[in-house]
């Protein structure tokens, strides 16, 4: 965080053409060639980043903690030492900056909060912290440092979530976010090696909208991977990363069970009665 914040509006005095969006979401996107979202009226943060801020800084407290849990080399608690870790114990350092980097965020931003707006100073504490933010959130997001908060509070959560989950994920786009008004995709995700069971499907926008391979099937699955309302559709890359087997098991199987079958783009879909009667529901 910086001091001294400049106003750099790109709206004309006067004038009540609106803003883009300056959020850490929408930042991603411009990078990727996509327009960013316009900001909502007195923001310079549209719903979706705003809406993601807000998710975010509520996780803080609780990364701050699981890091804490995995400082001596283990994600089960032990009872705090004054001087550090016993003799001989692995100290796991990443947890410790990841930790330490949640906590500079909060105070750096709580202070510009009590500093600007004259209210009292909270605990110093991660869970009050967050709080005293998310109170004065709607000031936040109006702010000329809007865009520099989410993209701090977005990078500590990445820290913070690749000390605790470490492991290599494979990551599969498998359509548009079903969640109305959500411009994110859908991404199933399982550690190398992993089964079904440890498949999870979630939105590269929100990380709220986040379900297990079962829970999005039973949604409905992607929007694109459908062909007509009553009926889904599924590639052989998406079904072998929901029920763990590899690729040429699905070929295998829908040849022998005859599943049937669908040709759009290029690529071949599987319609989704034939696969579970095969190989049953992903658990």
């Amino acid at each position: 965080m910086t001091k001294g914040f400049t106003d750099t509006t790109k709206t004309a005095p006067g004038t009540t053409e609106p803003r883009e969006c300056e959020g850490a979401a929408c930042g991603r996107d411009g990078t990727a060639g996509r327009a960013r979202d316009l900001a909502a009226a007195g923001s310079r943060l549209c719903p979706n980043c705003r809406l993601r801020l807000t998710h975010d800084l509520q996780r803080l407290p609780r990364l701050h903690d699981e890091c804490g849990r995995l400082l001596t080399g283990t994600d089960r608690p032990r009872d705090r030492t004054s001087g550090g870790p016993l003799p001989g114990m692995p100290f796991n350092t990443a947890a410790a900056d990841a930790r330490s980097a949640i906590v500079g965020l909060l105070r750096s931003w709580a202070a510009l909060v009590i500093g600007e707006r004259g209210v009292g100073a909270p605990r110093d504490t991660p869970p009050q912290l967050a709080a005293l933010l998310l109170v004065h959130l709607g000031w936040l997001a109006s702010h000329p440092a809007a865009g520099e908060l989410s993209d701090e509070v977005s990078r500590c959560v990445r820290l913070a979530r690749q000390v605790i989950d470490p492991a290599p994920r494979r990551r599969v786009p498998v359509g548009d976010c079903v969640v109305p008004g959500c411009r994110g995709v859908l991404l199933a995700a399982a550690r190398s090696g992993s089964t079904a069971g440890t498949v999870e499907v979630g939105c590269d926008a929100d990380p709220e909208h986040r379900w297990s391979g079962q829970e999005w099937l039973r949604r409905g699955g992607g929007a694109q991977e459908r062909c007509e309302p009553a009926v889904r559709w599924m590639t052989a890359r998406d079904i072998a990363l929901l029920w763990g087997i590899v690729p040429g098991s699905v070929y295998r199987r829908a040849s022998e069970d005859r599943w049937r079958r669908r040709t759009r783009g290029g690529r071949t879909y599987y319609h989704e009665q034939d696969i579970h009667a095969s190989l049953g529901v992903p658990t």
